[in-house]
C-alpha cells in the first residue's frame, strides 16, 4: 500500500492521531542501557514495540542517528518496524532540499536505503528540488509550511502578494505539486490559528503537527483548527515526553502510558471541528 493508504488505515485501526518521534539522546537513556553497545537500537526498538498499537506513525529524526554514527541502527530500526508491525508507516524526518542529481540521491537515501514510507522536505528551492520525491507516488512527501519554532516567522510570515508566504506555499503545493496525492505539510501546534488557515486552503491533505508536549502546543486548539471533517487528517507528533517518560527499567512501559494518555487526550476532541 502507499503511504497515504497505510496512514489512513493506522488512523482507523489504532484510533490514533499520535506520531511518535524517535530522537535518541544517549545521555537521557535509562540506566539499564548503560552497558549496551547497541543502545540506540535497543532503546528505540523497545519504544516502538511498546507503542505501535497506539499510534498512527513513527518519525525517526535522521540527525539524531547520524550524529551518533548510528545510521546502521536507523536502517535496522525501520526494518524492524516494517517486519514486526506491518502497515505502520515510517516518516524519515530529514528536511532535505536540493536540486538535480543531489535531490535524486536524497530520494534514494530515504526510500531505497532506509526504506522510509515518507520523508520531510524543505520546499524553498522550488518544485524541481522535490520532483524526485513527488515522482515516487507510493511515498509520502511532507513539506515544511508553518513550522513550530519561533524563528519560523522570520521568513514564513513575510508578505507575499497580500498573504503570508507559508499560505502561498500551502496553496502551491495543494494546487500544483500534489498530482499523485502524496503530499502533506508540516504545520506547528504552536500556531493553531495559522494551522487552521492552512487547513482551509489544502482540504483534506494530511498535516504533520509538531509542537505538542515540550513545546507547549494546545491539543484542543490543534483539533479545532486542524482536524478534517471525519476527525482525522493530522499526525500529532510527540518525542521527548514519550521517549523519556521514565529513566528506569520501566522506560518502555512509561512510554506506552504517555502515548496512551496523549492519544486519549487527542481523542476527547476528535468530534471538535475547525471554526
Amino acid at each position: 500500500m502507499s503511504f497515504m493508504e497505510t496512514l489512513r488505515s493506522a488512523w482507523q485501526r489504532n484510533d490514533s492521531l499520535v506520531c511518535v518521534g524517535l530522537d535518541p539522546e544517549p545521555a537521557r537513556f535509562p540506566a539499564p542501557l548503560a552497558g549496551d553497545d547497541d543502545a540506540v537500537f535497543t532503546f528505540c526498538r523497545a519504544i516502538v514495540d511498546a507503542t505501535a498499537d497506539l499510534v498512527c506513525c513513527f518519525k525517526p529524526q535522521i540527525a539524531h542517528f547520524a550524529a551518533l554514527r548510528a545510521e546502521s541502527a536507523l536502517e535496522r530500526l525501520i526494518a524492524h518496524i516494517h517486519d514486526a508491525h506491518p502497515g505502520m508507516p515510517v516518516i524519515l524526518d530529514a528536511k532535505r532540499g536540493d536540486i538535480g542529481s543531489t535531490a535524486q540521491h536524497y530520494a534514494s537515501e530515504a526510500f531505497d536505503r532506509y526504506r522510509a514510507d515518507a520523508v520531510t522536505l524543505n520546499p524553498y528551492l522550488g518544485r524541481d528540488s522535490v520532483q524526485p520525491f513527488l515522482d515516487r507516488a507510493d511515498k509520502g512527501v511532507i513539506l515544511l509550511c508553518r513550522t513550530s519554532n519561533p524563528g519560523g516567522a522570520d521568513f514564513q510570515n513575510l508578505d507575499c502578494g497580500g498573504q503570508p508566504l507559508y499560505l502561498r506555499v500551502a496553496e502551491t503545493i495543494a494546487r500544483d505539486w500534489n498530482g499523485n496525492g502524496n503530499c502533506a505539510l508540516v504545520t506547528g501546534a504552536t500556531w493553531p490559528e495559522e494551522l487552521g488557515q492552512v487547513r482551509k486552503r489544502v482540504g483534506d491533505m494530511p498535516l504533520l503537527v509538531p509542537g505538542i508536549g515540550a513545546q507547549g502546543g494546545d491539543i484542543e486548539a490543534v483539533m479545532r483548527h486542524g482536524a478534517t471533517e471525519d476527525g482525522t487528517g493530522l499526525m500529532i507528533s510527540s518525542s521527548r515526553a514519550i521517549l523519556y517518560a521514565s529513566h528506569g527499567s520501566d522506560f518502555a512501559d512509561a512510554a506506552r502510558g504517555a502515548t496512551r494518555d496523549l492519544r486519549d487526550a487527542i481523542n476527547r476532541f476528535r468530534t471538535v471541528r475547525k471554526d
